[in-house]
C-alpha cells in the first residue's frame, strides 16, 4: 500500500510542479514540444516493456490483443465526446473575449490530462502488484509535467489567480494518485487472467492518448530535434525497464 501511495503521488507530483512553474512563468513553446516528444518516447517504451509484455505473458495473445484494442477504442470514444463538449463551451465563451477563450483552453488541457492520466495511473497501480514499475513512473511524470505547465499558463492568461491554478491542478494530482492506489488494491484481488486483460486495456488507452494528444502537440511544427527527444525518451524508459 505504501509503495502504491509513493508511486501514485510521485507520478502525479509532476502536475503540481508544472502548475507551479506555469503560474509564474511562460515557457517557450518549442521547449514544451520537446518535453512532450520526450514523454511520448518514454511512454511507448514503458507500455511495451512494462504493461503489454506482462499482459501478453499472463493472458496470451488473444486476451492481450483484445484488451489493447478495447482500451484504445474506449479512450477514442470518451475523447471524442469530451472534444465535442469542450468545443461547444469554447464557442459559447468566445463572445466573452480572448481571455475567456484562453481560460477555456486551459481547462480543456486539464480535462485531457485527467482523461490520459486515469488509465496511466491505474496501470501504474496494477503493475506494482508484480513489482516496481520505475519506467512507467518516469514516463508518466514526464508526460504530466509539460501538459500541466501549458495548462497552467493558459489558465493564468485567462484571468485565474496563481492560487486558483494551484488548487485546481493539485486536486487533479490527488485524483490521479488515488487512481494508482485504486489500481493496486483492485489488482491484488484479481486472477492473473483478469490482471492481464486490465493491463492490456490500460496499455491501449494510454497508447491511444499518446497518438491522439502527446505526439500531435509535440510535432505540431515538425521540428527535427523533437524526433531526437522522442528517441531519447524511449532509450531512457527501456533502460529503466531493464533494471
Amino acid at each position: 500500500m505504501l509503495k502504491a501511495l509513493l508511486f501514485g503521488f510521485g507520478a502525479s507530483s509532476a502536475l503540481i510542479i508544472g502548475a507551479a512553474i506555469g503560474a509564474k512563468w511562460t515557457p517557450p513553446r518549442p521547449l514544451v514540444r520537446v518535453l512532450l516528444a520526450f514523454a511520448s518516447g518514454a511512454l511507448i517504451a514503458a507500455l511495451a516493456f512494462e504493461l503489454f509484455d506482462d499482459s501478453f505473458k499472463q493472458g496470451g495473445p488473444w486476451r492481450a490483443g483484445f484488451g489493447l484494442l478495447a482500451g484504445a477504442g474506449t479512450f477514442i470514444l470518451i475523447d471524442w465526446l469530451l472534444e465535442r463538449r469542450v468545443q461547444s463551451q469554447k464557442e459559447k465563451k468566445s463572445s466573452g473575449g480572448k481571455s475567456a477563450a484562453r481560460g477555456g483552453v486551459g481547462f480543456a488541457l486539464l480535462a485531457a490530462v485527467t482523461l490520459d492520466g486515469v488509465p496511466e495511473n491505474l496501470a501504474l497501480g496494477v503493475t506494482l502488484v508484480e513489482g516496481a514499475a520505475l519506467a512507467l513512473l518516469v514516463a508518466i511524470f514526464f508526460s504530466n509535467f509539460p501538459e500541466a505547465l501549458a495548462g497552467s499558463v493558459e489558465m493564468r492568461d485567462g484571468g485565474m489567480s496563481a492560487r486558483a491554478v494551484m488548487i485546481t491542478w493539485s486536486a487533479a494530482a490527488v485524483a490521479l494518485a488515488a487512481a494508482a492506489i485504486g489500481g493496486y488494491l483492485v489488482a491484488g484481488m484479481l486472477r492473473p487472467e483478469t490482471v492481464a486483460w486490465a493491463l492490456a486495456f490500460a496499455c491501449g488507452a494510454v497508447l491511444a492518448s499518446v497518438a491522439d494528444t502527446l505526439m500531435p502537440e509535440a510535432f505540431e511544427r515538425g521540428q527535427p530535434f523533437n524526433a531526437f527527444a522522442t528517441a531519447a525518451g524511449f532509450f531512457l524508459s527501456y533502460v529503466l525497464s531493464s533494471v
